[in-house]
């Protein structure tokens, strides 16, 4: 919504020259947030809007078009310049409103019934983004020229994003900037050197990418270990890693259930199987890791178990629901597990689902406890008998290890 709109007054004559001198203008000045073409007129069947936005490909800035139709979406990205050229053939062709949000106006430029063009222009209702905090949302905790991304195949011989791995790149840097605001909140920030382990490490996108973070990013000294089932891939990372002469980095073939305790200071398990997900967060806290952070996927311990209370029948007869049910069930019992096992707990979505189906991120930051063990256990009972489950896998081995029994006092005999 825009607040004071008044017509643009500068020039009458012309207002939509004035309009696309504003958009080349926002563009250039990084002040560009999104347009909209609305009021669609065409031929095309079912084609409703088109959503603008700006984009960084490997050929360069570049413009985004979403195309939303009445069944789907089609996206089409093209030049700055040619972006341009092609709004200005939408909108005198099918298309009778143009909405341009920057970060301190909203502007439209419409035609009305009678064919008038009009251009209107308001401060921007809601949006206190300053251009610094702009410039901060674009903040990348890698840079492209980081070697290690050419030698996965990120980055090209000449440091530029491969399109194809654009997805993967924007998941390296939300990584990272979870695990950033991470180290802030926990005792780590105070130490010099840190050992990580990264389970199920894969191609060692984010193994790398967390060294790198770690050492270069942070000036401390890490010691990371890539944890993976498969030999082919240990042998393509550790071969990497001794290109890049990373003396801080190694990798070695095993899985959860096999790795040695030792101290841990950062543990990671992202897209653990099922049950692989409660070993690796027992490992963590037996470990005594500052940060534990999982992502996990394939919840089958707790669905079989569920018995429907009879109020949800009706919501829960759909399997997709129950399977969701489930996974929320499954993942909020891990939750109240590490508060009550002294992390400080959040549950959130990592990436968008336009990247990547396995979205949800369970992070525990140790704390001093929150003194709350006795009413967190009671909530995990409570939930487990609504539900009539028997038993959850990280409930299972925290038991074992101790967890909610009373313990002596240390001036005790």
């Amino acid at each position: 919504m825009m607040t004071e709109i008044k017509p643009e007054p500068h020039d009458p004559g012309n207002p939509s020259g004035l309009f696309f001198s504003l958009l080349e203008d926002c563009l250039a000045h990084n002040t560009f947030i999104n347009l909209v073409l609305g009021k669609y007129h065409g031929a095309e069947p079912g084609l409703d809007r088109v959503f603008v936005r700006r984009l960084t490909l490997k050929e360069g800035e570049s413009l985004s078009f979403l195309y939303r139709y009445q069944t789907r979406d089609v996206t089409k990205n093209l030049p700055i310049a040619a972006g341009i050229a092609s709004i200005r053939d939408m909108f005198a062709a099918s298309f009778n409103n143009l909405h341009l949000q920057t970060l301190t106006e909203d502007i439209q430029l419409s035609i009305n019934k009678k064919g008038k063009c009009t251009l209107q222009q308001g401060k921007a209702a809601g949006r206190s983004v300053s251009p610094q905090e702009h410039d901060r949302e674009k903040k990348r905790f890698l840079d492209l020229a980081t070697p290690f991304l050419k030698e996965l195949g990120v980055t090209s011989a000449q440091q530029q994003l491969i399109p194809a791995m654009s997805r993967k790149w924007k998941q390296i840097n939300k990584f990272i900037e979870v695990l950033d605001h991470a180290i802030g909140a926990s005792e780590l920030k105070e130490k010099e050197r840190v050992r990580v382990v990264d389970f199920g490490s894969g191609k060692g996108y984010l193994t790398f990418a967390m060294e790198e973070y770690l050492r270069a990013g942070l000036g401390l000294k890490p010691q990371v270990t890539g944890v993976e089932l498969r030999e082919d891939l240990v042998s393509l990372c550790s071969k990497a890693a001794r290109k890049l002469n990373l003396d801080g980095l190694s990798f070695m073939q095993g899985d959860i259930r096999s790795f040695p305790p030792e101290s841990i200071d950062i543990m990671i398990a992202l897209h653990a199987c099922d049950m692989a997900t409660d070993y690796a967060i027992h490992l963590g806290i037996r470990s005594g890791a500052a940060i534990i952070m999982c992502a996990p996927c394939c919840h089958k311990q707790i669905r079989p178990q569920m018995q429907i209370p009879t109020l949800l029948h009706p919501m829960l007869k759909h399997g997709i629901h129950l399977g969701q049910e489930a996974e929320m069930v499954t993942d909020s019992l891990r939750g109240l597990l590490l508060e009550a096992s002294g992390y400080e707990t959040q549950i959130f979505e990592f990436v968008s689902l336009e990247h990547t189906s396995k979205n949800k991120m369970i992070l525990g930051v140790k704390g001093s406890g929150s003194g709350k063990q006795a009413e967190l256990l009671a909530q995990i009972r409570e939930i487990k008998e609504f539900y009539k489950i028997r038993e959850h896998c990280l409930e299972t081995l925290l038991q074992a290890d101790g967890l909610g029994q009373v313990k002596p006092a240390k001036d005790a005999p």
